[in-house]
C-alpha cells in the first residue's frame, strides 16, 4: 500500500505513523495531525507530521476524520 501523499494530508485527520524510533519494528502510533513537516509533496518514507500529543513520525495510512 503506497504511503499517503502531502495533498491528501490535512490537520485534524486521524492517521497512523511511524516514529523514528520504530522504524526498524514497524510499530505504528495512531493520532490526530496537528502539523505537516514535511515541504515536499511526496515522501517515499512518507510525509513527516506532528501529531496533537506532540509525537512526530512518517504517516503510513489516513484512518478517518478526527472529532
Amino acid at each position: 500500500m503506497p504511503v499517503p501523499k502531502r495533498s491528501e494530508i490535512k490537520p485534524g485527520l486521524v492517521v497512523q505513523i511511524v516514529e523514528k524510533q520504530n522504524q526498524r519494528s514497524g510499530k505504528l502510533t495512531e493520532g490526530i495531525v496537528a502539523r505537516i513537516l514535511t515541504s515536499s509533496p511526496k515522501h517515499p518514507h512518507g510525509i513527516k507530521v506532528m501529531l496533537e500529543d506532540g509525537k512526530v513520525g512518517r504517516v503510513q495510512a489516513i484512518v478517518g476524520q478526527g472529532e
